[in-house]
């Protein structure tokens, strides 16, 4: 069982490697950066690419996991056996409504289609206060940039409020996100909040 009295981040990320190297290990230091600073990591269940690297490097650093994956990807994205609760679900709602519930706070990390989609619905649910939880973007190396450039356009073009736009925060990397997300829980009082990346 899980210690559920303790903070529990959500990470989306993708379950591919990536091109780089250091995608896959900033998956792993941010996974054993949650676990040292004794949070629970909740994300997407897979023992493959950057899902894996997270996972591992949580367990690894002695910390809690849970994962949730829908049965119809279990084969594709591989469920990881050695976490601390793996949830299978039906659907990739479910996934993402389970994943929301146990999470405090949400990061994303660089990723495709599955990383954005979880990404910006838990935002867009942000802006219609469904909840109030940190939504950090770790925009490593500039990956993100053309979608902050997007948002910003959707601002100047009257399709997003900017109060709503910088309720996606974003972090040149691992450390400085968890100081985000550590300064929007209250426990820490200064940290540099980058809205426009």
């Amino acid at each position: 069982m899980v210690n559920k009295s303790k903070k529990w981040i959500g990470v989306f990320c993708a379950s591919m490697d990536g091109a780089r190297p250091e995608y896959l290990a900033t998956a792993q230091e941010l996974g054993r950066k949650i676990a040292e600073r004794g949070y629970g990591a909740v994300y997407g269940g897979a023992t493959v690419g950057a899902m894996g690297a997270l996972a591992d490097g949580a367990l690894k650093a002695g910390g809690e996991v849970v994962g949730v994956i829908p049965d119809v990807i279990m084969d594709l994205e591989i469920g990881h056996k050695g976490l601390t609760e793996l949830h299978v679900v039906r659907t990739m709602h479910e996934r993402k409504a389970l994943q929301a519930e146990r999470a405090d706070a949400f990061v994303a990390l660089p990723g495709g289609y599955g990383t954005l989609d979880e990404f910006i619905e838990i935002a867009t649910w942000a802006k219609l206060r469904i909840h109030a939880k940190p939504c950090v973007l770790v925009n490593l190396g500039g990956f993100y940039d053309p979608l902050l450039q997007f948002l910003d356009r959707c601002v100047s073009e009257g399709f997003l409020k900017q109060k709503d736009r910088d309720l996606i925060l974003v972090a040149r990397d691992v450390d400085e996100a968890l100081k985000i997300v550590e300064h929007e829980w209250g426990a820490l009082d200064e940290v540099p909040r980058i809205t426009r990346g």
